[in-house]
């Protein structure tokens, strides 16, 4: 070869080149980026649409299949599939990889949007997102209460929750590169109303009417503007209810023999929401922090 033939009469030369490739090719590995999410676009759209109490055999029927249908006149779809369980429906687009994935996104968006009046009301508004592999975890953190002295009681779920909020989640967002932070297995603050049938029943007072009070009085309203001559003043109602014991004075009904406080027909719990998800670290209940990279 040309090659060896150069090489056997120019030793000097040879030495230099092979010199100058390993010379490069240290300088080379030196700024090489790794990535194990590199940024690759997968046409691929995910649809989630959730319908709260209907069993999965009503969500195929009335959610999975009109989905189905809508999005199937789609051009550029290699395959479509749908899961349906109990109150919620998935439905995956899967487009050819010629196809961009932003396009994708926005023509599901719009075939959902003319599909959203055929859905029944009860079905909640659909969630179209794209498959990132990028939005992965790239790192997770396990927060533990701990007692600060021997003796002394550990935060409790709601605390160790608003901490992990309030606290750690924005430390954590000012760091070059995190993207977001999300929260597996918090309890937050919940105000719970706990009815009781027997006083409702005896005081002629529905779950309807408890509901509907408690929301029309715990808000606060914007009622215009007063004008004059010299001023001009803003006027709101200031109506949120400050305390949990502030629940209890909420009018839920008025009969002849006068007005039917919320005390009288329910038990008010300042505690925590109900567990939707739950993180452990060695069988102890514990958050979960994940963080997401940046794009790019």
């Amino acid at each position: 070869m040309w090659f060896t033939r150069v090489s056997l009469q120019n030793p000097v030369f040879a030495t230099m080149m092979m010199c100058a490739i390993v010379v490069l090719g240290l300088f080379s590995y030196q700024r090489l980026q790794v990535d194990q999410f590199p940024n690759v676009d997968f046409p691929v759209v995910v649809v989630t649409t959730e319908y709260p109490g209907a069993s999965p055999e009503v969500v195929e029927s009335e959610v999975s299949k009109k989905i189905e249908e809508g999005v199937n006149a789609i051009a550029g779809i290699n395959t479509l599939t749908s899961r349906s369980y109990e109150g919620t429906s998935v439905v995956v687009v899967e487009f050819q990889l010629h196809i961009d994935g932003r396009k994708a996104a926005e023509d599901v968006r719009e075939k959902i949007a003319n599909l959203r009046p055929l859905l029944r009301e009860e079905v909640k508004d659909p969630r179209v997102l794209r498959f990132d592999p990028a939005s992965k975890a790239i790192y997770s953190l396990a927060v533990v209460a701990q007692a600060p002295t021997p003796g002394a009681s550990a935060m409790s779920a709601v605390e160790l929750t608003n901490w992990a909020d309030q606290t750690l989640k924005k430390r954590l967002e000012n760091v070059r590169g995190v993207g977001s932070v999300s929260l597996v297995g918090g309890t937050k603050r919940e105000i719970n109303l706990l009815l009781n049938p027997q006083a409702m029943e005896a005081l002629g007072v529905s779950a309807d009417q408890v509901v509907s009070a408690v929301r029309s009085e715990n808000q606060n309203l914007p009622l215009g503007t007063v004008r004059s001559n010299q001023q001009e003043r803003v006027v709101q109602i200031d109506a949120r209810l400050l305390r949990p014991e502030d629940f209890g004075a909420v009018i839920v009904a008025r009969k002849a023999s006068g007005p039917v406080y919320l005390r009288q027909v329910a038990q008010v719990q300042d505690a925590g929401q109900e567990v939707e998800s739950l993180a452990l670290y060695n069988g102890q209940r514990t958050l979960l922090r994940s963080v997401q990279k940046s794009q790019d």
